[in-house]
């Protein structure tokens, strides 16, 4: 063995550096915590070639005291830790005392202080981590830090940094995920003499939004406020039709800290399931606190990663609520129009209105005369598809009726009974009694046969009875509304009083028409009809129904899928599995049946992948996958002739269930213009 050399202090200082200092962006990093750390409401920064040459950090914080500067860049020198119990319960962005002594080993520094209880400031200067001169200066209260020559002594490190264009562009991240992360402070940035980013200080998160992510970002955004187990959740999230190819506009912050954390991504994107377009991503700007002593900074010398005590109550608290801010967004209700031009009025003015609420009740589609009946002796999901096209039920005309005007007194319900088996059988209409069929006035030009309103035609898992009902309460989403407090109303809305929805066709024989109040709805009638399937077809099915494979399946397995699994053997059950388990192997005895098709050790994988990210449904990707096809199969097709009737029960349906706002894909089922947008295209006003 070669023999052991005990390093000198400047090639361990350079070792040290080399951890902490990667490029330009850590220095700034650092100084802006430790500005931010020293109560500042104003900082500016400013750099020239990229940070190599030249950076500049000023503050008009507490400063340091004239005995302290030397020992400031000491290494392990800090004024945030004093003891071991201060590293369980950090509540400063600084604390390891590393970042003075590790920018001044590898760079040229300059240092001005003053305190308020100074009459003079005291500047320091240092070169490869030795000081040059100590003395005292004239300069405003707070600290000025300026670093230039980054590398200069270690060149080996110098040639492996970026174009000068690079490294700004990074220091700007850092300073914009900084600024957004602490709105009561004003930030400054100047790169090569520009002013690039300035930000108000006003204490508001939408203001800082505004000004680093821009307008267009700010005005996508959805407001997000909400507790849970101690833990507080704020911020704002993309609306779904603002999603992006990439994960770049996901902020997520932990203690005004920027953090990458899996745990919160993976609940946010769980919260966006089938609201959003498949291989899209959602974007955020969420402050997660909670007590200091749940979190530990202490993970990576960045301190960007970081571990929580309690990951499963995390990423519950940030799942619902995004969930509830979804939930009270309404892409079929359009927000009121603000008629004063001013982009910041629309900014930044209270938004308690910005969304009309209607107070609904969501009742289960249970009804015995509409439902999906999946027998499991059915081997092939194939052989499942909803008879829509009874030969004594004239589901669809062969030339749509043509209507000029016509007015809802009243809702009615005639649904029809669709059976999922290998032989579909003809079904009878069931009809009500005949106080509950539809009345419908026409005018005398209509060309409608006013007979035909006789001949209702039902769309399949669309119930009726919930429209001729007064609602008592909102629709409830598949959580717990009572413990999580999600989306509640105290007022009530009876549909057929106060909110009249007016049909007015069909546009190329896809898109429904209709009125509601003061806003125009086009509807997609495949997406709507599909993603009431889909809802529908999730509460029917069940993986529980397995059958004994005839040769068990070996399925690889590492120590910590093992451990998963024999952990959870009971949620594995209940999802059709059985397991045989000893010392060296695995064995998959038994398996959901309506999954036979699929290859079950990926299935498995699927799920212990979904256990280990704490997701609140941890169904595997192919089951929904499966129901998805079958409702994409099973719903009404574009170019589909459909008769008013038709058109009018699918209308109210998906208007009134808010749980219907986008496809399993992710397409929304909708858009919406208000009258004042209509009125403003014809110049009227």
């Amino acid at each position: 063995m070669p023999k052991i050399n005990v390093l000198d202090k400047n090639v361990s200082e350079l070792i040290a550096a080399g951890e902490v200092i990667e490029r330009p962006a850590s220095i700034v990093k650092e100084l802006l915590e430790n500005c931010i750390d020293a109560g500042s409401t104003a900082i500016t920064i400013e750099i020239k070639k990229g940070g190599i040459s030249y950076i500049r950090i000023t503050d008009n914080g507490t400063g340091i005291e004239k005995e302290d500067m030397p020992i400031a860049f000491l290494r392990h020198a800090t004024s945030k830790v004093k003891t071991e119990e201060d590293l369980d319960k950090i509540g400063t962005l600084g604390f390891r005392g590393e970042a003075l002594a590790s920018i001044s080993a590898v760079s040229k520094v300059e240092m001005m202080s003053k305190t308020k209880n100074d009459n003079i400031g005291n500047k320091i200067s240092l070169s490869g981590g030795e000081i040059d001169f100590f003395e005292e200066c004239g300069c405003p209260q707070g600290t000025t830090i300026i670093v230039k020559d980054l590398f200069y002594n270690v060149p080996a490190r110098l040639k492996f940094l970026k174009k000068e264009t690079s490294e700004g562009n990074a220091i700007q991240n850092i300073v914009e995920k900084i600024a957004i992360s602490h709105p009561q402070i004003s930030f400054k940035f100047i790169k090569e003499n520009k002013i690039v980013l300035h930000t108000s200080g006003d204490g508001k998160l939408i203001s800082a939004i505004y000004s680093v992510l821009g307008k267009d970002f700010a005005k996508s955004l959805l407001e997000v406020k909400y507790s849970y187990k101690g833990i507080d959740i704020f911020g704002f999230i993309t609306k779904p039709t603002f999603a992006r190819s990439n994960r770049t506009m996901q902020h997520f912050f932990v203690n005004d800290r920027y953090v990458k954390s899996k745990t919160c991504m993976v609940s946010l994107e769980e919260a966006y399931k089938n609201s959003i377009m498949v291989s899209k991503f959602p974007g955020c700007v969420l402050m997660v606190n909670l007590d200091f002593s749940q979190v530990d900074v202490n993970v990576h010398p960045s301190k960007i990663e970081i571990r929580f005590s309690k990951e499963q109550d995390v990423f519950e608290a940030v799942y619902f609520a995004v969930k509830t801010a979804l939930n009270k967004n309404d892409i079929l209700q359009a927000e009121k129009s603000v008629k004063d031009n001013s982009i910041t009025k629309r900014i930044f003015s209270s938004n308690e209105d910005s969304h009309k609420q209607i107070t609904i009740q969501t009742q289960p589609i249970n009804n015995s005369s509409n439902y999906v009946n999946l027998k499991p002796e059915h081997s092939s999901l194939n052989k499942y598809k909803p008879n829509l096209h009874s030969k004594n039920i004239s589901t669809f005309r062969s030339e749509p009726p043509k209507i000029k005007h016509f007015e809802i007194n009243s809702t009615t319900d005639n649904t029809e009974k669709v059976v999922f088996n290998e032989a579909p059988k003809v079904i009878e209409s069931i009809s009500l009694e005949e106080k509950n069929t539809p009345k419908i006035k026409y005018k005398e030009n209509d060309s409608i046969n006013k007979n035909d309103n006789e001949n209702l035609l039902g769309f399949s898992f669309i119930n009726k009875d919930i429209l001729s009902k007064k609602i008592e309460d909102i629709d409830k989403p598949t959580i717990n509304n009572n413990e999580h407090n999600i989306v509640k109303e105290d007022t009530e809305t009876s549909i057929d009083e106060e909110v009249q929805i007016n049909v007015i066709g069909e546009l190329f024989k896809t898109y429904i028409l209709f009125e509601v109040e003061d806003n125009f709805v086009m509807l997609d009638k495949h997406a709507a009809h599909e993603r009431i399937i889909f809802e529908k077809l999730k509460k029917d099915i069940e993986l529980k129904e397995s059958q004994i494979l005839l040769i068990p399946i070996p399925i690889l397995l590492n120590p910590q899928e093992k451990d998963i699994v024999e952990n959870n053997i009971s949620l594995f059950n209940n999802f059709g599995f059985d397991f045989e388990i000893n010392e060296k192997e695995c064995f998959i005895k038994s398996a959901p049946l309506i999954l036979h098709k699929y290859n079950l050790c990926d299935i498995v994988l699927d799920i212990i992948e979904n256990i280990i990210s704490n997701k609140i449904d941890v169904k595997p990707e192919k089951f929904e996958d499966l129901l998805h096809s079958v409702a994409c199969k099973s719903a009404i097709k574009a170019n589909q002739d459909n008769n008013i009737e038709e058109l009018i029960q699918l209308a109210k349906q998906v208007y009134f269930d808010k749980n219907i706002r986008h496809c399993p894909h992710g397409r929304p089922v909708g858009i919406t213009m208000t009258k004042y947008d209509i009125e403003k295209q014809f110049g009227r006003v």
